[in-house]
């Protein structure tokens, strides 16, 4: 019987006194001092690249002590490293920039020289094994100053274009490599049943069809073709992410992320493993378990859907990571949480501090036989076989002369295009638009129109974003708007639609809509337009003949008593760094093509909505999934 059963009645009666025996223990089978073992050869099979991938990994794998297996396991923050050395003394194997963790300064070289001096630390390793590091390139290389910014995958899957979606990732990617990231936390494949959730923007779609087929155009974009990856991607958040109860979070401070999905073996055949089916199949190198409860069962503990339907059913051969904090987030104590998430069958732990607590835990796990030998060895042949795949080995450092390709033309063009093709037109009275680029007057104004930050969203160079009009290389879509009409225009722009010209413009644009935000932290029992936007709007149609609403929005908000009021309603979701992306469709440059990704409901008495589009309470949404009006270029 594992220990931590047996010592179940002291963990409720004495916890304190467990943890201390547990570490009393651990501290009594210290490490093995590297410089007392033999480093292996340069002509180690492991280290040729003539060697076949399995050979390599069994001859590196028969070299490694068992601290230096559960070392490839940690995956740690970059802010709790303190000394460089660590990285080498305990082996660590990945790590990570989380929350908008950044070098000083900010800058395309400063990443590749704090990644570059991390690596260097690994390779000096007795093994030299290299570390993969990881980022959340959310919608590029987001946490770059400089980075081009791309929709949010929500825009992406309004699209509905698996080729754009590929060129995408593949820019993303190559931005990337540049700086030595070789680890990306994307595709998001999640399927948001309520839209009150604040993390809907991540996700494509809630059909899982099309998230299927968007998810495995990304990874391809993403890895490249073939058994070999240029960028490891990330399959996230398995499973059931989107479909959580609300009101079931597990952390105070949030309504529904972190929450409860309602389980079913219909649900889970039919609507939750369909995406990951697909991206398995196009050879996605790693899963993230996501932070909610499947059946009673919170995720990162549930072997039934790790080891049962993902490594065995769907036949995953890649590396599962968990998620930040997971493993320990509902455990009594971190002992017991690794346990059970490392027999349910995650490979590598984002701790993401404690990694010395981490080794020791871990290796007197083995020694008990709470963890068989045969998982570590497991989960270290995955790790292995993706680092192996990504050429780690032979590229483990990247130059400053790949730098150029972060947020160069092509880059941004694709982003542009990404823009255009991901706008929908919900509303469209008199055919409205596209307008003339050679109208006589226009004003503008709203909370989104002139600020760069709040069009990018989350997952902006910082984790929560910004809200300011400062990123470098982007355009705002006031400034879009004024590149696209002619000389000839009168364009008049005051953010709440103060004019002091008593004269009316032929028309008026509100780019409005909501204020960063990330994770629970945008969960929103009532997700709508906010007081001053709704003015702002009322203002301006006061002094224009007719008024088109540009909402600039991670989901869809709750519009249906105010929409009568407007002649043309576009949603730009969350576009990016590419403003001149919605002006190329506002003025006719290039046409509306965008779907409707999910259903837009016209009340939070709606909510959730199945796959089906079934609403809770029976009436009919405002939009359904696809509805989008099409134009012609002008």
């Amino acid at each position: 019987m594992p220990i931590y059963f047996q010592t179940r009645w002291l963990r409720v009666i004495v916890p304190t006194f467990v943890v201390l025996l547990v570490l009393a223990i651990g501290i009594a089978y210290l490490r093995t001092p590297q410089a007392t073992l033999e480093k292996p050869p340069q002509d180690a099979p492991y280290r040729l690249s003539s060697s076949s991938i399995d050979v390599r990994i069994e001859d590196l794998l028969a070299r490694m002590t068992l601290d230096e297996k559960i070392g490839q396991m940690a995956l740690v923050e970059k802010n709790s490293v303190h000394d460089v050395d660590d990285i080498a003394s305990y082996g660590i194997g990945a790590m990570l920039s989380g929350m908008g963790a950044k070098p000083e300064p900010n800058t395309p070289s400063g990443w590749l020289n704090m990644v570059g001096s991390f690596q260097r630390s690994a390779l000096s390793s007795r093994l030299g094994i290299p570390l993969l590091y990881g980022a959340d390139a959310i919608h590029g290389h987001s946490n770059v100053f400089g980075a081009t910014m791309f929709p949010h995958m929500i825009g992406l899957g309004a699209t509905r274009d698996a080729d754009l979606v590929e060129r995408v990732a593949r820019a993303t990617a190559e931005e990337m490599e540049a700086t030595g990231i070789y680890w990306t936390y994307s595709p998001n494949l999640d399927l948001p049943r309520d839209i009150r959730w604040g993390r809907t923007y991540e996700a494509f779609t809630d059909d899982p069809t099309l998230a299927g087929e968007l998810g495995a155009a990304y990874v391809r974009g993403t890895q490249g073709s073939g058994s070999s990856m240029n960028v490891i991607a990330t399959a996230k958040h398995y499973l059931g992410i989107g479909a959580m109860q609300w009101g079931s979070s597990s952390n105070k401070n949030f309504k529904i992320d972190q929450g409860r999905t309602p389980s079913s073996t219909a649900a889970l055949q039919e609507e939750y493993l369909p995406p990951y089916r697909a991206v398995v199949d196009a050879g996605v190198g790693s899963v993230m378990i996501g932070l909610n409860s499947w059946d009673g069962t919170w995720a990162s503990y549930d072997k039934n859907l790790i080891t049962g339907s993902l490594k065995g059913d769907l036949g995953f051969s890649g590396f599962v990571i968990s998620d930040w904090y997971a493993v320990y987030e509902h455990s009594f104590t971190q002992y017991e949480g690794l346990v059970k998430s490392i027999n349910a069958g995650v490979d590598m732990v984002m701790l993401p501090f404690d990694y010395k607590g981490f080794l020791m835990n871990m290796r007197l796990a083995v020694k008990t036989g709470d963890i068989p030998q045969a998982r570590i060895d497991d989960a270290v042949r995955r790790i292995l076989r993706a680092k192996f795949q990504a050429g780690l080995f032979e590229r483990p450092l990247a130059s400053e002369s790949e730098l150029s390709v972060i947020g160069s033309s092509e880059h941004h063009a694709i982003a542009r295009e990404a823009v255009s093709k991901s706008l929908v037109l919900l509303k469209n009275d008199q055919d409205l638009l596209p307008l003339s680029p050679k109208m006589n007057h226009l004003r503008i104004a709203g909370s989104a129109a002139d600020n760069v930050g709040r069009q990018s969203g989350a997952w902006t160079v910082e984790w929560r974003g910004i809200d300011g009009n400062w990123l470098e290389g982007g355009t705002s879509i006031l400034q879009g708007i004024k590149n696209a009409v002619s000389s000839s225009t009168t364009v008049e722009y005051d953010r709440e639609a103060k004019f002091v010209s008593a004269k009316r413009a032929n028309v008026g644009i509100a780019i409005v809509g909501e204020k960063p935000y990330a994770e629970g932290w945008g969960d929103d029992a009532n997700p709508s337009l906010a007081k001053e936007d709704l003015e702002t709007i009322d203002r301006l149609r006061a002094s224009c003949d007719r008024v088109i609403v540009v909402l600039v929005s991670g989901r869809p908000l709750m519009i249906a008593d105010k929409i009568n009021d407007w002649d043309a309603l576009v949603e730009a979701w969350l576009p990016g760094s590419e403003g001149e992306g919605v002006a190329d469709v506002l003025f006719g440059k290039q046409p509306f093509v965008g779907k409707l990704p999910l259903p837009w409901p016209a009340s939070v008495k709606q909510l959730p909505i199945s796959v089906d589009g079934k609403t809770k309470d029976g009436t009919k949404v405002l939009f359904p999934r696809g509805f989008g009006i099409h134009t012609e270029k002008r």
